[in-house]
């Protein structure tokens, strides 16, 4: 009868320790993984406002302490890349049929300049309506003031260069069939057609799409590359009007004889300059400021009195 049950007692205590073995191997194992939980965790969390803030105002402290040389070189690149912005719109107009939902396949193209210029980190005026404003509403003085004031004109003067110098290669370089340059001037025309008053409107949103998409990269997103599309195209689907992509347009008509450079300068580029300047700083700019700003002082004025206790 012993010979009989010891098999099965021994059988039992062997499945019990497997259990037991396992059960420390599940723990141990899970136990590893708790920093990759964590880790998953936080990916998964957005953040807040005040940091998205930290993140564009260190950023813009960065640009601000850039060498001039490297803004403006930078800024060539940008308005030199922009301008296929204008080339990928006059694409799709020379090569899809005339239907009525085409001008919005067709600023998919206005999106190509964007992702080369914003993916590639040129220098691009519009975003620097939010990022070096930032620092500067956070400790106002004439330093700082004369900073921005710096940096945007060699930022703007750089990127209309490039500008400049794209639109001469398009009007003068055999490099485009004549009906894709027709469609290029129909494209710029159309932008630059509008009165002062109506340029100066329709790039208030410009400015504030420009400025929050630089808001929503900083807040860490994954998908860059298609929120950078879809706001992009945004501008060029509402009939927004831009500085830095409207220099093209504007470059390349003054130059065919199409536009003049009283007409140029004063009905298009100072209104939508201005405009722009409205939607990313004056509304975008003090809007995001807003929300944050008792909790950055509150942050401050704290780590002032922690140095100050110690």
């Amino acid at each position: 009868m012993n010979n009989e049950i010891e098999p099965e007692l021994r059988r039992a205590v062997s499945e019990n320790e497997a259990h037991r073995q396992k059960a420390v191997s599940d723990r141990v194992e899970q136990e590893a993984n708790l920093p990759d939980e964590e880790e998953a965790v936080r990916e998964a969390s957005h953040l807040s406002a005040k940091l998205v803030y930290q993140v564009v105002r260190r950023e813009g402290d960065e640009e601000l302490r850039r060498p001039n040389s490297s803004l403006f070189w930078s800024g060539i690149a940008a308005g030199v890349c922009i301008s296929f912005s204008v080339i990928g719109e006059g694409l799709f107009k020379t090569y899809l049929p005339e239907t009525t939902w085409l001008p919005l396949l067709e600023s998919l193209g206005y999106t190509f300049g964007f992702l080369i210029v914003i993916i590639g980190r040129m220098q691009l005026f519009t975003e620097n309506t939010l990022t070096t404003v930032l620092p500067l509403f956070a400790r106002p003085s004439f330093y700082n003031l004369w900073c921005v004031a710096r940096l945007w004109g060699i930022v703007l003067g750089a990127n209309v260069i490039g500008c400049f110098i794209a639109a001469a290669f398009i009007a003068y370089m055999p490099t485009f069939e004549p009906e894709m340059l027709t469609s290029i001037t129909e494209i710029s025309k159309h932008a630059t057609e509008n009165s002062a008053w109506i340029g100066f409107a329709k790039a208030v949103p410009a400015g504030l799409l420009i400025a929050a998409l630089v808001w929503m990269l900083a807040a860490g997103e994954q998908e860059n590359f298609f929120i950078i599309i879809l706001m992009t195209w945004l501008i060029a689907a509402g009939g927004f009007t831009h500085i830095i992509a409207g220099s093209v347009e504007m470059g390349f008509l003054i130059l065919t004889g199409e536009l003049g450079l009283f007409a140029g300068i004063f009905g298009f580029f100072i209104p939508v300059f201005l405009g722009n300047v409205v939607g990313g700083t004056l509304v975008f700019g003090l809007i995001t400021w807003g929300q944050v700003r008792e909790e950055v002082r509150d942050a401050s004025d704290a780590s002032k009195n922690g140095t100050k206790s110690r």
